[in-house]
This record gives structure tokens, C-alpha cells and sequence, in this order.
């Protein structure tokens, strides 16, 4: 099993989890995270003062998978969050040791 975990712009969110839904993704988990790669932020004006924005809103997905649906997971991912902009994001494979369903005690790829 892996862990996938792809940061990407939130204005891409409703299209990845259509995409992965429509490739029978039924899980994933999401969150609002910042941070910054080699945009390194911006600058903006706010009442005549310019200010540096060092973090960047983004979204974190986390999406959890048996080993044969890594490849078809993360291609989705790409396709779907991809602007050709810079900051489109990334995508992290992790290998994912266990996994327990608490409801029923299923573990390992039933759980997921």
C-alpha cells in the first residue's frame, strides 16, 4: 500500500476529486496547508504598503492505495491539477505500512 500526498492550487480541487472519483477513488482526505517552493512567494499592495507573502494557500490531498493503483492515482493527480504554471504543486509516494478500518477491524487493502 502507499500513501499519495499531492499539494496542489485550490482552484484545482473540485477537478482532482472528480478525476479520481471517476477512476473509482471513493477515499481521500483533504486539507488547507501553505507553503512555498521556488516561487519563494510574492509581493501585493495593501493600502499604499507593498508586503512580501511568504505562504501560499494551497491543498494538501491525501489518497491512500493498494500498490497496483499508484501508477493510474498519481497520473490522474498530474493531468487534472496541472496548469503549466509555476506552483502547480507536487506529488509524494510513501509507503504505507498498515492501514486499519476502525469500524470493522479490516486492515491492510480491505481497509483501504
Amino acid at each position: 500500500m502507499k500513501l499519495i500526498e499531492a499539494i496542489i492550487k485550490p482552484f484545482k480541487l473540485d477537478e482532482v476529486k472528480d478525476a479520481l472519483n471517476d477512476i473509482g477513488i471513493e477515499g481521500i482526505t483533504v486539507s488547507e496547508v501553505k507553503g512555498f517552493g521556488r516561487q519563494k512567494g510574492h509581493t501585493e499592495l495593501y493600502r499604499g504598503a507593498e508586503y512580501v507573502v511568504d505562504f501560499i494557500p494551497k491543498i494538501k490531498i491525501e489518497v491512500a492505495v493498494s500498490d497496483d493503483l499508484v501508477a493510474k492515482v498519481v497520473e490522474t493527480i498530474q493531468t487534472s491539477a496541472k496548469t503549466g504554471r509555476i506552483g502547480d504543486g507536487k506529488i509524494f509516494i510513501i509507503s504505507l505500512e498498515e492501514a486499519i478500518r476502525i469500524r470493522t477491524g479490516e486492515n491492510g487493502d480491505d481497509a483501504v
